[in-house]
């Protein structure tokens, strides 16, 4: 089931170089956790409405989730320029610290793709000293450079991440995420046959998703 109007809910947050949106989705009865579900690059029209994000925005809410679908800088009316992942990673670190103030007693996860995937390891990584967060999804992560002429530092994500990719993802090239994961033999779910986008088969990656985060859900 959608979420209905009524169940949706935008708000905003001050952030280091502006106001930043956040939509939230929120599940029928009292929610089992707070999940902050990043979008893909916005230099390449990424948004909280992008097919993936909004599809895992869908399952999750009904899984019993309180769904955060933030805009990155720029992206919808959240202020500031795009920045590079790094600002971005100070924005998400602010939404953790004020989420997880409102939301004291409920564990707290990322799901990121693509970009959101990039930004989130970096916060998550940024945490996992002092206070990580309780699960962590990424999927399509950028890793080096890649074919568009970007470049993603590789980061030290936390041990206990679930790495979700496609076989033949153009965007990410698998052969980069599993060439610097190799030296510590990290587990990487590949969906063979699709592509960036998990084309075909979105809803089993989704089902995914909620399956990991369901070991730290409140019941």
């Amino acid at each position: 089931m959608s979420a209905s109007v009524s169940q949706r809910e935008t708000r905003y947050l001050q952030g280091p170089v502006g106001r930043l949106r956040l939509t939230l989705d929120h599940p029928d009865d009292a929610p089992c956790g707070v999940v902050l579900v990043g979008h893909p690059q916005p230099l390449l029209g990424g948004s909280p409405r992008h097919p993936v994000p909004h599809a895992l925005a869908r399952v999750l809410r009904d899984a019993g989730w309180l769904v955060v679908r933030p805009s990155f800088r720029g992206v919808d009316d959240s202020e500031g320029e795009h920045g590079a992942g790094e600002g971005e990673e100070q924005d998400t670190l602010l939404m953790i610290t004020a989420l997880r103030e409102e939301y004291p007693r409920l564990p707290l996860a990322l799901v990121g793709f693509s970009f959101g995937a990039y930004v989130f390891a970096r916060a998550a990584t940024r945490l996992e000293a002092r206070q990580p967060v309780d699960a962590l999804v990424l999927m399509g992560l950028p890793v080096g450079q890649v074919p568009d002429g970007r470049y993603y530092q590789p980061q030290p994500i936390p041990d206990n991440a679930l790495l979700l990719h496609g076989e033949n993802d153009e965007r990410a090239p698998l052969t980069d995420l599993l060439q610097w994961v190799r030296p510590q033999q990290r587990p990487v779910v590949v969906f063979a046959g699709t592509d960036h986008f998990f084309k075909g088969c979105l809803p089993r990656a989704a089902a995914m998703v909620v399956g990991h985060l369901a070991a730290i859900a409140v019941r």
